[in-house]
This record gives C-alpha cells, sequence and structure tokens, in this order.
C-alpha cells in the first residue's frame, strides 16, 4: 500500500496536477552541489512498518531522492558517518544515545540537529518523530542545506481538520458541503470509498504541517456512519492514516439512539440513551483504538440537541464526555448554537443571533468534563470577510476552547476567487480580549496559557475532495499549509509562510515568489472591498450558494446575518445603551471600545453601530461614499491579478499556469459584478449618487436587451441589481438560436471587446461573438464543471460572469453580433456588451 502510494504521488506529481501539494520534492537549484552535505543512509529506530517512524524514514529517503537525486541507503547502525537518524527518544536512549542533554519535549514535539551530513531527528513520540523529518525535509525542499539546531513543541495538543463529507448526495454518491474540491474522498453512496488511498495522501499532506487529526464527516451527521458495516469502514480510514500519525474523529448526530437505536428518546440524562452511547462508544475504540474522539453540532439551526429535553449543553457535552474518557477520547462539542426559528429583525431591534453564543454557554463553564472542548468559530457569526472576535472565548476559564477557522471559503469566493487568509487569521489571533484587564490575545487563549487549561487548540475547515488541486484551486492550497503553520505555531508570520510554501510548492525563482506573495497578499484587502466592508459583512447571497452578490438578501432573512439596512441608514446597532447589547459581552475594555462610536474601528463601525448612510467615517468620507470606492478600489485591485501572473508565463509548468490563470481572469470579471451590484443597491437604496459620478453610469456599454433581437427576448433580472439596467436577454424557447446585434459608435481602433453573460448550472450553452463576418471568439457555459463553486440554476449574481478578448480591431460602424445557443434549460442569457480603449476597465 505504502509503495504503491509514493508511486502514484511521484506520478502525479511529475504531472504538476497539485496532487503533491507542497510534498513535490522537486529538485532545486544546484542540487548536486550540496551532495557532500547531506547524510548518505538513514536510520529508523525501532519502526514498525505501518507507523510513523518507519514512514519517516520513507519520507527522508524519497525527499533526499527527488530533491538532490542522491540516493539513501537504509540500515540500523547509529555509529555510521554521514547518517540521518530518526526516532523517538526513548528508542534513541535505548540504543545508546545520550539524551541528557536534550530540551524538554512535550507530546508531538520534536528535536532536530544538523551537522553537515549527520542529521538526528527524534520525537517524544512516534508522531513527533515523522513531524520533525518533514520540518527537516521542508528546509531541503527550500534550499536550506545549513547546520542547525532546534526543539520544536506544539502550542496545542488539539490541531484538528473538520471535513464537511456527506455520507451520500442524492442517494448515489459522496459529496462535501460546502466543499469546491469535487466529490468526498472518503465516502460513496452511503458507505466508505474502497479504495482509500486519497485518504492516506490527505493524511500526509497534514501530518507535513503538523496536524494530529480529521474528523471525517459533516457536522450535520448522517446516523447512519454508526452502522456495524460503516464503523468497520471507519476502521479502514483510521488504517490509512495510521502511518502518518494522524487519528480519526467522528461526528456524531445526537438522535441517533433513536433514529438507529429504536430508543424513544435521546434525552442525554436516560440510562438507555447513556447506555446506548456507552455501547457504541466501546464498539468503535474496539475496531480503531486510537481514535481522536467526537465532534458534536447540537441545537443548532433545526438540529436536535440536548435542548430538545430542556438539558443543558453541559449536560448533552458530557454524555459524550463520559463515553469518551475510558478511552482517552475527546469530545469537540460546537458553540456553533442558535435558533434561527426564533430570530425576526422586525418583530424585535434587539433580536441578534451574535448574542447565542454566551447566551447559550453563559453560566456552564464549571459543569463541563475535562476531555471538553468547546468549538468556538472564529467570529459571533458565520465565517464573514470581517468578524469582531467571538466573546465567548472570554468566558470560558475552566473549559478549554478551540478556535474554528474555515480553510474552505464558502462566503469568500469558494475557492474561484483568490483569498489568502493568514493575514486574517493573524489579526484574529492577535487580538487581545483584555479579559480581567490582562493580556488576553486570542492566541493566549486556544493555546490554554492564559486560563491554564490542559486541552485546547485548533479546528479547521477544511473540506477537501477528489480534485487533485485538493482544494479546487492550487493558490488555495496555501491557506491549509498556513492553517497547520499557526495551529503549530501561532506566531508564524503570514509572508514568510507564503514565502516558504511557494517555494515547495511552485519555484525557486524569485520573481514567482514575489508574484504569488503580492497576489496573496493583497487578495484578501481587494476581497473585502468589492464584496463588503466597514463590518456590514460579506453581502453574499445569504439565501443559496453564500456565494455571488445579492445585499439584498441580508434583511429580512431567518438566519440573523443583517444589516438592517433602509433608504436612510445601515448597520446592526449592538451597544448596550440602545441596541442588541453584543458589545456587553466582551470584558470591559473592549466593550468600552466598541460601544463609543468614536472609538469604534470604522472596519467594524456597521458591525456595531447603526447609522446614517451620511455619516462621516475617520477618513473624512460618508458611509455611502467609502462603499462606492472602495468598491471599486478592490476590483481594480483584481484587475491586476492578471497581468501579474502572466508575466511568471514560463516560469511555472503550463498545466498550473493555466490553471490560476482561469481563476484570475474569472475572479477579475466577478469583481466586477461585485461592484456594480453593490453600488447599484445601495444607490438604490440611499438616492444618494456616487459623488466620482462612476455607480450607475458606464459609457462604454452595450445593453443586450437595446440590441436589435432575433430569438432573444428581454428578461428581467431579479434581483435587479444582478444585471446592469436590471434587464439581460435570454433565448425565446430553450431550442431557439438567439442573435443580439447592434452597429458600433466608435472610433476605428483596437479595443477590448468584454461580454457579460450569466452560466447557470442546469445546461451547457455557447455563445460566439462576431464583428461584421469574423468571429471573434466562441465559448460554452460549462463553469459548474470547472470552478467548483456552488452551482446555482438562477440569472442572478451567483452565475454572472465576464468574457474578454483583448486587442480586437474594430472599425467604426461595423456590426457587433453575438449568437446564443441555448442548451438544457440555459437559456444563453446575456447582460451587455462593452468596448473598452485598452487599459480601461468598465
Amino acid at each position: 500500500m505504502r509503495s504503491l502510494l509514493i508511486l502514484a504521488t511521484l506520478g502525479f506529481a511529475a504531472a504538476e496536477d497539485g496532487l503533491s501539494a507542497w510534498l513535490r520534492y522537486a529538485p532545486i537549484p544546484h542540487a548536486k552541489h550540496y551532495h557532500d552535505k547531506l547524510p548518505s543512509a538513514v536510520v529508523t529506530l525501532n519502526a514498525t512498518e505501518g507507523l510513523p517512524v518507519y514512514t519517516a524514514g520513507e519520507e527522508l529517503v524519497d525527499g533526499i531522492n527527488g530533491i538532490f537525486g542522491k540516493e539513501l541507503s537504509v540500515g540500523d547502525d547509529c555509529e555510521r558517518d554521514s547518517v540521518v537518524t530518526v526516532g523517538t527518544v526513548a528508542a534513541y536512549a535505548k540504543n545508546g544515545g545520550c539524551v541528557d542533554e536534550l530540551p524538554d519535549l512535550i507530546e508531538d514535539g520534536y528535536h532536530l540537529r544538523i551537522d553537515g551530513g549527520n542529521v538526528l531527528i527524534l520525537g517524544q513520540n512516534e508522531r513527533g518523530a515523522l513531524y520533525g523529518a518533514f520540518q527537516y525535509l521542508a528546509r531541503l525542499a527550500q534550499g536550506q542545506v545549513t547546520d542547525d539546531t532546534l526543539t520544536s513543541n506544539p502550542e496545542v495538543p488539539v490541531r484538528w481538520v473538520n471535513q464537511w463529507d456527506n455520507m451520500r448526495d442524492g442517494g448515489t454518491h459522496g459529496s462535501v458541503e460546502r466543499g469546491y474540491g469535487g466529490d468526498s474522498i472518503f465516502f460513496w453512496d452511503g458507505v466508505v470509498r474502497e479504495d482509500l488511498t486519497r485518504a492516506g495522501q490527505y493524511a500526509r499532506l497534514l501530518a507535513s504541517i503538523g496536524l494530529n487529526a480529521v474528523v471525517v464527516n459533516n457536522v450535520n451527521a448522517n446516523e447512519t456512519i454508526l452502522t456495524p458495516s460503516n464503523m468497520d469502514g471507519l476502521a479502514r480510514i483510521a488504517d490509512a492514516f495510521r502511518p502518518y500519525g494522524i487519528q480519526l474523529g467522528l461526528s456524531l448526530r445526537f438522535d441517533s439512539p433513536q433514529l438507529l437505536g429504536d430508543l424513544d428518546t435521546f434525552d442525554p440524562l436516560d440510562d438507555d440513551v447513556v447506555a446506548w452511547w456507552q455501547e457504541k462508544t466501546d464498539e468503535l475504540y474496539r475496531r480503531i483504538p486510537d481514535m481522536a474522539g467526537y465532534l458534536v453540532k447540537a441545537n443548532s439551526e433545526g438540529q436536535p440537541g440536548p435542548l430538545t429535553y430542556n438539558r443543558t449543553l453541559a449536560e448533552g457535552a458530557n454524555l459524550f464526555a463520559h463515553a469518551l474518557e475510558p478511552h482517552g477520547g475527546i469530545i469537540m462539542f460546537r458553540a456553533f448554537v442558535y435558533d434561527h426559528r426564533s430570530l425576526d429583525q422586525d418583530a424585535d431591534w434587539k433580536a441578534d443571533r451574535a448574542n447565542a453564543a454566551v447566551d447559550f454557554f453563559e453560566g456552564l463553564d464549571p459543569d463541563f468534563e475535562d476531555n471538553v472542548v468547546i468549538q468556538i468559530k472564529y467570529g459571533p457569526i458565520d465565517f464573514q470577510v470581517r468578524e469582531p472576535v467571538s466573546p465567548l472565548f472570554a468566558h470560558l476559564r475552566e473549559t478549554g476552547s478551540a478556535v474554528e477557522l474555515q480553510i474552505t471559503q464558502e462566503y469568500l469566493g469558494q475557492q474561484a476567487h483568490l483569498v489568502y487568509l493568514a493575514p486574517m487569521w493573524r489579526e484574529l489571533l492577535d487580538f487581545d480580549l483584555r479579559a480581567d484587564g490582562e493580556d488576553s490575545t486570542l492566541a493566549s487563549i486556544v493555546s490554554g496559557q492564559r486560563f491554564n487549561q490542559k486541552l485546547a487548540g485548533y479546528a479547521g475547515v477544511v473540506n477537501v475532495g477528489h480534485n487533485t488541486t485538493w482544494l479546487g484551486s492550487h493558490l488555495a492550497m496555501s491557506n491549509l499549509y498556513a492553517y497547520g503553520q499557526l495551529a503549530w505555531d501561532s506566531s508564524s508570520d503570514p509572508v514568510e509562510m507564503l514565502e516558504a510554501w511557494t517555494k515547495m510548492t511552485f519555484s525557486h525563482d524569485q520573481e514567482v515568489i514575489d508574484v504569488i506573495t503580492k497576489l496573496s497578499m493583497e487578495s484578501w484587502p481587494a476581497y473585502e472591498d468589492y464584496t463588503g466592508n466597514l463590518g456590514v459583512q460579506t453581502l453574499t447571497d445569504i439565501l443559496l450558494g453564500h456565494y455571488g452578490p445579492n445585499p439584498g438578501s441580508q434583511d429580512g432573512n431567518p438566519w440573523g446575518q443583517w444589516t438592517r439596512a433602509d433608504a436612510d441608514s445601515i448597520g446592526m446597532d449592538r451597544t448596550v445603551w440602545n441596541g442588541t447589547g453584543f458589545a456587553g459581552q466582551y470584558p470591559d475594555e473592549v466593550y468600552e471600545k466598541y460601544e463609543n462610536i468614536e472609538t469604534t474601528p470604522d472596519n467594524l463601525l456597521l458591525w456595531f453601530h447603526h447609522v446614517p448612510y451620511t455619516h462621516v467615517l475617520k477618513s473624512n468620507k460618508t458611509v455611502i461614499q467609502h462603499f462606492y470606492d472602495a468598491h471599486y478600489r478592490g476590483s481594480a485591485v483584481a484587475q491586476t491579478f492578471v497581468p501579474l501572473w502572466e508575466s511568471i508565463r514560463g516560469k511555472v509548468d503550463e498545466e498550473r499556469y493555466e490553471h490560476v490563470l482561469y481563476r484570475l481572469v474569472y475572479q477579475a470579471g466577478h469583481s466586477l459584478v461585485w461592484r456594480d451590484s453593490v453600488t447599484n443597491f445601495y444607490l438604490n437604496k440611499s438616492g444618494i449618487p456616487d459623488e466620482a459620478g462612476r455607480v450607475g453610469n458606464y459609457k462604454y456599454r452595450i445593453e443586450a436587451e437595446d440590441m436589435a433581437l432575433d430569438g432573444y427576448v428581454p428578461y428581467l433580472v431579479d434581483p435587479f441589481e444582478a444585471a446592469s439596467g436590471s434587464w439581460c436577454i435570454v433565448t425565446a424557447d430553450n431550442s431557439t438560436q438567439g442573435t443580439a446585434s447592434t452597429k458600433l459608435d466608435v472610433e476605428t481602433g483596437t479595443y477590448s471587446v468584454a461580454v457579460n453573460y450569466y452560466d447557470q448550472a442546469h445546461g451547457n450553452a455557447t455563445w460566439a461573438l462576431y464583428l461584421d463576418d469574423d468571429m471573434v471568439g466562441e465559448w460554452k457555459g460549462d463553469h459548474e464543471y470547472i470552478l467548483g463553486k456552488a452551482p446555482s440554476m438562477y440569472i442572478d449574481g451567483q452565475t454572472a460572469t465576464r468574457m474578454t478578448f483583448k486587442s480586437v480591431k474594430v472599425k467604426s460602424g461595423s456590426e457587433l453580433r453575438i449568437v446564443g445557443t441555448p442548451d438544457g434549460e440555459e437559456p444563453a442569457p446575456v447582460d451587455y456588451i462593452s468596448i473598452l480603449p485598452e487599459g480601461i476597465i468598465d
């Protein structure tokens, strides 16, 4: 199994399709010059095949051969010269090694000593030895062939990832909720896959960045995961993980005793329920002795839980804690608890989903068992582009907490938009909650240091899939890499992590490193600018795919993600004196900062305060003008991503170069959809024009509905702002080709011709663009197969997109014609066409 996995991995790496990610072990510049500074042999101490020390030896052989073209012999003689020795501290001592002067190592920690070709890698446990081997190889892969000694201990014991994989999708296959990289690598047709090669490869990636457990199924769990056959399947997943020291975790559905066990209750204090969960837990540990534990989502978004029986959340969590305790397992209990059925912004000015976590958990801190960790989303709502740190972190003093970060970009562009998340996480981890008036950064709280807790850490929602890019985008993998680095060492620098990742993933060429660094570091600020700024949240479609723009959906919904926008004002009043009281959930110093509009930072103004559109910011701009300017600024930055990436053509392999280019071109076009949708929505809402005269004025556009139509008919788009001028055109029926034409009133010259259209997910319509009798280009509506974002059947901001043809020779008076051919239920929709002087973006 292991040898097959290596061959598959090396083969895919050669194809540069992304499967090996940062573990390509690609040759570095001048590799052969380093041969005399490298080991000639590898010694693995007390290594059992299928366990991490044995794996570490194999990785060292593969890695040094791949990076330097040097083959290492394998032996067990610790006295040989020019050897890399890897094992546990205990095994090293047993073999006569001196450990008296070794620094203290905690669980999973490692010691690495490099002295020319003699290298010593010791772990506190086998997993730590593997981590040390991966660290040594990472240094080599970045060209760091120098002597050094370092000791590294993880800051936290909980360094987990959550996969939102479903047992079945439509009864036919395994899917991943909020996953944009293909089908589940674990499940298919309601059962665990037979071929778990990808599960082992995933474990390898995670181990290389210091992570230690994977919850393999969706937090919206299915009770059938606990059938005997599926528990057998889970044991096979655990077997695939074990060579890399990765433990398996499991999400549970709270009412499984009733749904699967034929009990008439799932009351956590009922003796039969307690016995049922203990029996299931014992069955799992008989199959998987090293299982990490459970993850439970309860009493949230319609899910069942202890509150169903008027039991406390602590009693619900402790039900699982008691079952796990004899086996050393952990229960991760999510703080994402709220009832969308009781939220009504019209009926109650003080209604606020952001209050829910503290409201539900307040007073329960002493009641949780020692093996309970409360898993808390970094912000009080739901993975938005900017949120304040959840105040619940400051309320749990006796119970450990884990910060839940989302690597999969659910609200942040779904990997179709480049958004490097490490700068956001860095900002969150550095935020000081000032508990009891003392230094209380989020990093210090989730490390357990601030409140002296033994169990605490990180939970990252990753949602990889069968796509060879894992997440659906090559550049998005920098977020997974950065998550692992931060979970191990919260002081890790976003730029340094990015540069290391780029060297290992793409190239040592400094221009490539500089370009990817610039793209990535500008991506989060740009995305915030063109989606939702001033703390208003990401103005995405909250009711559908959480992807495209739909600011109107942010109010009047039952999910509590509100802006309270009306004709005169906008923002959630979360003050104590007049609003929802959320600001009062923070310790005093933070509360006072956010309670006062003068001391609230502008980037969170609309999170905490309801203000007129004419409110003047600290920048001396009004709120509405800031909206206009930010959306134009952010979308303008997105336009620069394409030429920046094109500047390194030939320095990145063609397959990955084209893959990234396709997404950056798409992002540039979709950022304009975002810009126009949001700015036109608030222009219509407020009636206040853009001081720069941009919003609503597009002099280069030809509205499709104003062209001569044959086989096309006008269509009023909903929401209105998802189309330029509110209208688009669609074919008269699903079998009739449509043509829209117009005479061009432009000077003869060279232009970019952009077509804004809609690519729906229930057909593959085609379009062709002509100037007079010459075809400019043709394309197909197939984003649903290529981008991986949430599919949509609607003509709206989710499906709106742009095709641009550059350097087109246009004659004055030429006829421009677009021909659309429908397919399935997709009627070849067209919004507008822009004839753009070179260098101009409308």
